[in-house]
């Protein structure tokens, strides 16, 4: 593997020790670039490096990160639009924000480098996940401002595929194109890709019949009850991509064909930590906790521990060297205290999943009584067999149940007609909408 490729000053790979003792030395390179870039051109990171008592050359090992300052999204917003750019705005060739799904949305930029950087290792997603030079790929990311589209775009066209850059919206016309160009994989969220298997059905056509052999699913957490739905009802192999726009976009991990399981993370890239989302330590190898990211190679916008929300843990190396994530299933700042139990979005789902008789569309709502929150939960019925009032209230009895049983929360459970929940075109956005009661 080429570990030059995308480096600022295409530094060589050391030829000796062991692949992991290769990739730690170039890690540590990089990283002591990155900083002393960041530090250099961008004036947030000189106010709090020296907030935190440190300076670029107190990085002697990789260990000597942990004494830097965190970033966060608030640190975005704080210096927005083009504050936090290490590069002349005119050097900056393209200009990207986060989805906004928690907030006002993140500002990104690129140089021509960080483009480049970009699709090679979206081109390794694609590639792990199975695809080939010559395939079609069915893009049904949003394009524009969200990364995913054209971040997949141009990964997919640097492995050499034919890309259908259709982006999400108008399903029928897209079940359309699916039968008259057969692609061989699909590019979408996880729920959008349910909701296209939905108006495969509406056409009265079985959308794992068609050509669709690779799903690469992200932007938003999905687990393994969603990959059997998808696969079952898509009738394809479906795989996890992980990425965040304020650190490059999609493609800064993913799940290989060869080893599903685990999220293959593109160590000469970018630098994992995980640490405890209460104290900020650094945790070992296989605990859980929240993902910390620093990018190794970035030109426009580099980051330097930047704090995802993301929880997971580190898992070895397969092929390779590089290290794997777990599967993102929660999210620190998702978590809603209800009746002072910690719940996450991605508990309720798996539940609703397992359920039977019910799509994977929901809606969380919270309402404050008193000094507690009461937690309602949105569903819809899968089929229309199951829209009786008899068969909802029985469906919403005993979701409610299993709720309480393995979540240790008692909720309000509404059993919504087939098809009447408002579906998300692109990025599922499943936030609690908060009342003052």
């Amino acid at each position: 593997m080429d570990w030059s490729r995308g480096n600022r000053t295409a530094t060589e790979v050391p030829a000796e020790g062991t692949a992991v003792e290769q990739l730690r030395r170039v890690q540590l390179q990089r990283l002591r670039e990155s900083v002393q870039h960041a530090w250099e051109n961008v004036p947030h990171y000189r106010r709090s490096f020296a907030a935190r008592g440190v300076e670029p050359q107190d990085l002697r090992s990789l260990e000597d990160l942990g004494r830097f300052p965190f970033l966060t999204k608030s640190d975005f917003r704080a210096n927005y639009p083009f504050g936090l750019f290490a590069v002349p705005r005119e050097r900056v060739v393209r200009i990207h924000t986060s989805s906004g799904t928690t907030g006002k949305p993140t500002v990104v930029g690129y140089t021509a480098r960080d483009i480049a950087t970009w699709a090679e290792l979206m081109g390794r997603c694609i590639r792990a996940a199975g695809a080939r030079t010559g395939d079609i790929v069915h893009i049904a990311y949003d394009y524009g401002l969200f990364t995913g589209g054209l971040g997949s775009h141009f990964g997919a066209e640097r492995l050499g595929c034919t890309v259908i850059p259709i982006s999400s919206g108008r399903s029928g016309w897209q079940v359309e194109l699916i039968e008259d160009f057969r692609p061989d994989i699909l590019m979408a969220t996880p729920s959008y890709a349910l909701h296209l298997a939905e108006a495969f059905e509406q056409r009265g056509l079985r959308a794992r019949d068609s050509s669709l052999r690779i799903g690469i699913f992200g932007a938003e957490p999905w687990d393994e009850a969603t990959r059997s739905q998808l696969q079952e009802q898509l009738g394809l192999e479906a795989y996890d991509l992980y990425g965040l726009a304020e650190v490059i976009g999609p493609g800064v991990a993913c799940e290989s064909a060869a080893r599903p399981g685990g999220l293959t993370l593109w160590e000469d890239h970018f630098y994992p930590e995980v640490i405890d989302p209460r104290t900020g330590a650094v945790l070992p190898d296989g605990e859980e906790g929240e993902l910390v990211l620093t990018s190794l190679t970035k030109e426009a916008l580099p980051v330097i521990r930047y704090r995802t929300r993301d929880l997971t843990r580190l898992l070895p190396p397969q092929d390779g060297p590089m290290r794997r994530i777990a599967r993102i299933t929660d999210r620190s700042d998702d978590m809603l205290v209800i009746h002072g139990v910690n719940v996450y979005p991605s508990q309720l789902e798996a539940l609703i999943a397992h359920a039977g008789g019910l799509s994977p569309h929901y809606k969380l709502e919270t309402n404050r009584r008193g000094p507690l929150d009461d937690l309602t939960v949105h569903v819809e019925t899968l089929q229309r067999a199951h829209d009786s009032e008899a068969a909802r209230s029985h469906i919403a009895a005993e979701l409610a149940r299993r709720v309480k049983t393995y979540v240790g929360v008692s909720v309000t459970v509404i059993v919504h007609r087939s098809g009447t929940l408002e579906r998300a075109p692109g990025k599922a956005t499943h936030l609690p909408a908060r009342h003052a009661g």
